[in-house]
């Protein structure tokens, strides 16, 4: 793909192939693999995401907005999780997850748009945090891991209406700590409930690193709980999708709930507001080796050297994802402006607001 270096990592400005890191990639494609339109699918899934967060990073630096959560260099993560998913299943995506809305089927205008806070996005304009319930996408809020009793839930009214449908929801390394995540996850746990948990080891938790605010590893999570534990290499987006699959497979079969472990980094800083002080939280050489694996580039490689799919078709995806976001970003710009958003009703403007009003019983 082509390299931006007024937003990439400094690690992707010039990015080639790595064999140590190619050779490891190849160790981890799995047996049985997609038919190419998936493997094409998948591709164009991480672009949009990456182009997506550039999009948000360029408006950072036009001072459009003031600061954006990325998932730059996590991208094969989500996408290969929601690609295992079937029309029907719902997800609950947290902040550095945005491929998981537009991979379900929103426009990524409307992404777009809540960070711009225009009054026809789901929530009025009230927060950045989207989604769109119609298409299986359950907004979350800014505490990691607090959709876990929501989708313990979800996923108990698919087993209880007996519908083979699957929830699932991302946590990272840090939030599995939380009482919610423990609360949700037992639960789910001891009602068998068909959801799949994607623990995001990035390593670190937002300003502080796994060594500092773990004992256990995220893999040793599962066996507290009593769950099926599946690991997958993070940056291999064949290796994640191939995991999810069987996850997802599991659930329907009546055997979840599944806590899948993928193991990736995160090649900035918590936002874009503090990306000097997040990559000084490990050493160069760190981010030399995450660097070299690109979950896209990697992809690529793999997609022409193995698989043999050719440069110009790859090529031709890619300069239409990146229309389809350019377009998306004009659109959600020109959004702002009067007359262009549908305006607030008076309801509307109320809507979510309380007050105490003295003299009221």
């Amino acid at each position: 793909m082509r390299r931006y270096p007024a937003f990439d990592p400094p690690e992707y400005h010039h990015w080639t192939p790595d064999p140590e890191a190619m050779d490891e990639f190849r160790s981890r494609v799995p047996a049985v693999l997609p038919e190419e339109p998936v493997l094409l699918r998948l591709y164009e899934g991480m672009l949009r995401n990456r182009l997506h967060d550039i999009a948000l990073k360029r408006w950072v630096r036009q001072g459009v907005i003031s600061k954006a959560w990325l998932g730059t260099g996590e991208e094969a993560v989500t996408v290969g999780n929601v690609h295992a998913l079937d029309r029907g299943d719902m997800v609950g995506p947290m902040i550095r997850n945005a491929g998981a809305c537009h991979e379900m089927g929103m426009p990524v205008a409307d992404m777009l748009k809540a960070y711009l806070g225009t009054p026809d996005t789901l929530t009025r304009g009230r927060d950045l945090h989207t989604g769109a319930p119609d298409k299986g996408v359950i907004p979350p809020t800014s505490f990691v891991a607090s959709l876990m009793p929501v989708f313990t839930g979800l996923a108990l009214s698919f087993k209880l209406k007996q519908e083979r449908r699957v929830a699932m929801t991302w946590v990272g390394d840090g939030a599995r700590w939380t009482s919610e995540f423990h609360e949700g996850m037992n639960m789910a746990a001891v009602l068998r409930v068909p959801l799949v948990v994607v623990l995001q080891d990035n390593q670190v938790a937002l300003g502080t690193r796994a060594p500092s605010h773990e004992r256990a590893s995220c893999e040793a999570m599962a066996a507290g709980y009593g769950v099926q534990a599946l690991s997958c290499d993070g940056n291999n987006v064949l290796a994640v999708h191939a995991a999810s699959r069987d996850a997802v497979t599991r659930c329907r079969e009546d055997k979840g709930p599944v806590i899948l472990t993928a193991k990736t980094f995160r090649m900035g800083g918590h936002a874009t507001h503090d990306e000097a002080e997040g990559r000084a939280l490990f050493a160069p050489e760190v981010f030399a080796h995450w660097g070299r694996r690109d979950p896209i580039g990697m992809y690529e490689t793999w997609l022409t050297t193995t698989r043999g799919v050719a440069a110009a078709t790859l090529a031709r995806i890619e300069d239409q994802v990146t229309e389809e976001v350019e377009k998306a970003a004009e659109a959600a710009l020109a959004a702002r402006l009067p007359g262009v958003a549908p305006a607030a009703s008076e309801a509307e403007v109320s809507m979510g607001v309380y007050a105490m009003h003295e003299g009221n019983a």
